[in-house]
C-alpha cells in the first residue's frame, strides 16, 4: 500500500512523524510530500533531522505568500506528483493552507483523503484555520478524530459514522517517544534559569500577530507574569512575530527574553521543565497537557476544549490583567490531570485502519 503523507509546517512534521514510522513498521510504502510552507532550516529542516525522518520525496517550496497564493501553488504543484505516483491514500494533518490544498487536489483526482486530527472546532470563522479544518473534514474519506469529543462534533455535522475513527492524537506519540531523549537538552545553564523558575511562551497566530492591540496586550501580559513570579518569561518567537514587533516599533520588556526558533528537542526539554506555558498554539496546548505543565492559552477560544475540561488549560485572551491572573491561578494547581489525548499509539492505529481496509 502506498500512503502519501503531506507536511508543510513544523507542527505537521512533528505530528506526522509517528505516521511515517508506523508505515515503516507495518511495511506500507510512505511517500513523504513537503509543501514548503515553512521553508528555512530553522523552521523545518532541523525537525526532520532531530526526529530521524527521511528527506521528503518532494518539496514544492511554495514559501510565504497570501492564503490564496499558497493554496493555488500547492494545488498546482501537487497535481502532477499525485498523477504520477498514484497513492492509495493521501494523509494530511491539522488545519493549515497545506492541509486544505493537498486534500482538495487529491479529492479532485479521485484519491482517497485521510484527515489526521479531524473534528477540531473553535467555532470562530474569523480564523483561517477554522475554515481549513472544516472544509478538509468534509472533503475527507477517513477522519481520524483524536477524542470522542471530536467524533461527536463530526457526527453533528452529518459526517457518516463509518468514516470516523477515534485514534488519539499523534502528538502524544511523539512526546512520549522523545521526552527522555530531550532530557538535558534545554540549555538552562546557558539561559541562566533553573527548572521550574521560568515560564515559556509562544505567539504566532494571525489573530494575535496582525492585531496591534492584541499583540501589545499579550506582551504586556507576559511582562506582568514575569514580574508576578519574579522569574523570566522565555518567548520562542516565530520570525513573523519578531518582524511584526519590529515593524510596530514595539519594544519587548527586559523580563521577557526573546529566543529564536528552537529545534523540537530543545523546545520539548524547555517545555517539560517550565513552571507554565503561555501560548496561542493548539499543539502546545496538547503537549502541555501530556507533560503536565499548566497552560495559559492566549486566545479567546480553543479547538482543544478537552485540555480545559481536565483542568490543564485556561483561556486568557489578550488582556494583560487576565493573562496575569490566569498564570497565577494555573501555577497553583496540582499537576494531576488525566491526559485526554490518547495512548501514544495513534500513528499505528491510523496506519492499521488504512491497511485493514486494503486487506
Amino acid at each position: 500500500m502506498k500512503i502519501a503523507v503531506v507536511v508543510g509546517t513544523r507542527p505537521e512534521i512533528i505530528k506526522m512523524a509517528p505516521v511515517v514510522r508506523a508505515c515503516r513498521t507495518r511495511g506500507a510504502r510512505c511517500l513523504l510530500l513537503h509543501t514548503g510552507q515553512h521553508y528555512s532550516f530553522e523552521m523545518d529542516g532541523v525537525f526532520f533531522r532531530e526526529l530521524g525522518l527521511p528527506a521528503a520525496d518532494v518539496n514544492l517550496e511554495v514559501g510565504s505568500g497570501s492564503h490564496p497564493a499558497q493554496i493555488g501553488a500547492i494545488v498546482t504543484g501537487m497535481e502532477p506528483i499525485l498523477n504520477a505516483e498514484k497513492p492509495d491514500v493521501l494523509l494530511v494533518e491539522g488545519d493549515t493552507n497545506s492541509v486544505l490544498a493537498a486534500a482538495l487536489c487529491a479529492h479532485k483526482l479521485g484519491i482517497r483523503v485521510g484527515h489526521v486530527e479531524a473534528g477540531l472546532r473553535s467555532y470562530d470563522r474569523r480564523m483561517p484555520e477554522e475554515i481549513n479544518r472544516v472544509l478538509t473534514d468534509h472533503l475527507s474519506d477517513d477522519l481520524f478524530a483524536p477524542t470522542e469529543h471530536s467524533r461527536t462534533i463530526l457526527l453533528g455535522e452529518s459526517i457518516p459514522a463509518e468514516r470516523i475513527h477515534v485514534t488519539g492524537n499523534t502528538v502524544v506519540d511523539e512526546v512520549l517517544l522523545q521526552r527522555e531523549r530531550a532530557r538535558g537538552m534545554a540549555g538552562l545553564d546557558q539561559l541562566g534559569v533553573a527548572p521550574g523558575r521560568y515560564a515559556l511562551a509562544t505567539v504566532h497566530r494571525a489573530e494575535n500577530v496582525d492585531d496591534d492591540a492584541r499583540l501589545r496586550g499579550i506582551f504586556e501580559g507576559l511582562a506582568r507574569v514575569a514580574r508576578a513570579f519574579t522569574f523570566p518569561v522565555l518567548a520562542a518567537l516565530h520570525p513573523r512575530t519578531s518582524k511584526r514587533l519590529a515593524a510596530l516599533g514595539h519594544g519587548v520588556d527586559d523580563v521577557v527574553r526573546v529566543l529564536p526558533p528552537l529545534g523540537y528537542l530543545q523546545f520539548l526539554a524547555l517545555h517539560a521543565e517550565a513552571a507554565l506555558v503561555l501560548t496561542d498554539s493548539g499543539g502546545l496546548q496538547e503537549e502541555a497537557c501530556c507533560l503536565r505543565v499548566p497552560c495559559v492559552t492566549l486566545r479567546d477560544n480553543t479547538e482543544r476544549p478537552e485540555s480545559v475540561e481536565v483542568g490543564a488549560n485556561v483561556l486568557a485572551g489578550a488582556d494583560p490583567a487576565k493573562i496575569e491572573a490566569s498564570a497565577l491561578r494555573m501555577r497553583a494547581i496540582p499537576r494531576d490531570w488525566p491526559n485526554p489525548f490518547g495512548d501514544g499509539q495513534s500513528g499505528l492505529h491510523i496506519v492499521d485502519i488504512l491497511l485493514a481496509r486494503r486487506a
